[in-house]
C-alpha cells in the first residue's frame, strides 16, 4: 500500500495488477456541500438541510458530482501519475449520500493493466477508486480507465 502527499511520479512500469493507494483525508461540512450545490448542482437536497428532510434522502446530501470532484482531487494526490492522471472512460455508482461531517478518504486500486498496440509508450489501467467516510462507508465507486506512461 502507497501513500501520499509528495510521492515520486509513478510510471507504467511501477504499477502491477493489485497495487493499492490510499488518499489523504478531506473533512466535508454542510457549507462545502451547499457552496458546490449553488454553483453546480442547485436542488433542494443539496441546498437546504429543512428542505431536504422531506426528500429522498431525508437530510442534507453533498451532490454526487461534488463527491466526485473530491475523489478527483484526493485520486490526484494519491496516485501521482507521470503526465496527469489522464481519463479514458470511468463508471461511477453512489451506493449512499456524502453527509455534512463525513471525512472522507480514496482508497484506489489497480484492476488491469493492458499496453498500448500501437503507441508503446503508453497503457490503460483500470483503477478501482472507492470513496469511503470515517466509518468506512462506501459512498462512491469509480471504476476509470487511466492513461499511464511509460518512462522516457
Amino acid at each position: 500500500m502507497q501513500e501520499s502527499p509528495n510521492s515520486p511520479l509513478i510510471y507504467l512500469e511501477d504499477l502491477t495488477v493489485g497495487d493499492v493507494f490510499v488518499s489523504k483525508t478531506h473533512a466535508l461540512d454542510a457549507a462545502q456541500i451547499i457552496a458546490f450545490a449553488a454553483q453546480f448542482d442547485p436542488q433542494p437536497f443539496h441546498l437546504d438541510a429543512q428542505a431536504a428532510r422531506d426528500t429522498l434522502f431525508q437530510g442534507l446530501a453533498a451532490s454526487g458530482w461534488h463527491t466526485a470532484a473530491l475523489t478527483m482531487k484526493l485520486l490526484v494526490d494519491s496516485f501521482p501519475v507521470s503526465r496527469g492522471v489522464i481519463g479514458a472512460g470511468a463508471e461511477v455508482a453512489w451506493p449512499q449520500p456524502t453527509r455534512p461531517d463525513d471525512v472522507i478518504k480514496v482508497t484506489s486500486t489497480v484492476l488491469s493493466i493492458t499496453p498500448s498496440r500501437s503507441k508503446p509508450d503508453r497503457a490503460i489501467v483500470v483503477v478501482e477508486s472507492i470513496t469511503s467516510n470515517q466509518r468506512d462507508e462506501a459512498l462512491q465507486k469509480l471504476t476509470s480507465k487511466v492513461v499511464v506512461f511509460r518512462r522516457p
